[in-house]
């Protein structure tokens, strides 16, 4: 039988489950719910208990090489221990111990940013070394190859560009200081300057949009716009300024071959990321920008779960020499 990996794609809702080839093809995959009760204590127990279902006995023993993780959170790598995942309730959490108590499989952990770039790199057919994935969800996450190794820095911690302060008069971030990324270019921040308008100017269509569904997503706003809603194009025209700032500043420091924008706001699709072009090649050092290419990341929800089985591709080559 052809060996294969496990990818886990952990996340604060749902836990996405794949079995992968060698070559990164999903062979199967799946999802469960993230079981939050006592601060994620029975996450590991429902991952493993879901595999077993779906995998035979035979297979996890003859098969299977070893199990790839990618958490949302600040990671211990080396240790594969959670410093702290937020979403989850994890705080110093052993997940490579606990995980390893499972099953004699090896197992890697990973920031899911990183796994979620590593997906790309991994499927991307261009070949370049050096490259940024930036994903643009309820929070912006970001994660940064070099020479085709993901870039930790010496806590684990390297490539938070959703904490790089763009605005230091800007609202208060959930790390405690004033004006990150992540209050301006997450789906949250979007919906937090939509919501600013509704209560500012009651007879805008972003107030009259709310009163008649009695909520507003970052989509409606992406969507308003798309028809002209002036307030709602300001909100993005603002995203996409401090975004290229953002990214330009990244750039002049790592240098990328390619920079990939993902998440549920790169949806909004081709015309969004030009607006981010815009931005970025105002920005950047034109000796940095002439050769970065931006573009649409393509693998989708399924980055998470790909990026996790390369993990453990390469960790096994290198430790133990297998041939694949």
């Amino acid at each position: 039988m052809s060996k294969k990996v496990i990818g886990i794609d952990i996340g604060g809702t749902n836990v996405k489950i794949g079995v992968l080839n060698m070559m990164g093809d999903i062979l199967t995959k799946w999802e469960i719910k993230t079981n939050k009760k006592d601060q994620g204590n029975h996450i590991v127990n429902d991952i493993w208990s879901s595999v077993q279902k779906n995998l035979t006995p035979f297979e996890l023993e003859h098969d299977i090489l070893g199990v790839g993780i990618g958490v949302p959170g600040f990671i211990d790598q080396n240790q594969g221990k959670i410093l702290a995942a937020v979403n989850i309730g994890w705080k110093e959490y052993e997940l490579k111990k606990v995980f390893e108590a499972k099953t004699p499989l090896p197992v890697v952990v990973e920031n899911d940013a990183n796994t979620a770039a590593l997906g790309e790199y991994w499927r991307d057919k261009t070949n370049k070394e050096d490259l940024i994935m930036i994903t643009l969800g309820t929070g912006v996450g970001s994660g940064i190859i070099t020479n085709g190794k993901v870039l930790h820095g010496s806590r684990g911690l390297a490539g938070e560009i959703g904490h790089f302060v763009v605005n230091p008069n800007g609202y208060l971030c959930n790390c405690g200081r004033r004006g990150c990324l992540d209050t301006i270019a997450s789906a949250t921040g979007v919906v937090r300057e939509a919501m600013q308008i509704v209560h500012e100017v009651p007879t805008s269509n972003l107030a009259k949009f709310y009163l008649e569904h009695g909520k507003l997503t970052a989509k409606d706003v992406f969507d308003l716009a798309k028809i002209g809603d002036e307030h709602c194009q300001k909100i993005i025209d603002q995203l996409n300024e401090y975004l290229g700032f953002a990214l330009a500043n990244l750039a002049t420091i790592i240098n990328p071959g390619k920079i990939l924008i993902g998440g549920g706001l790169s949806k909004a699709g081709p015309t969004f990321l030009k607006q981010i072009e815009v931005a970025f090649y105002q920005h950047a050092h034109p000796w940095v920008s002439d050769k970065t290419e931006l573009g649409l990341a393509q693998l989708g929800n399924d980055a998470g779960i790909i990026g996790a089985a390369y993990l453990i591709k390469k960790t096994l080559k290198n430790d133990y020499s297998h041939s694949f």
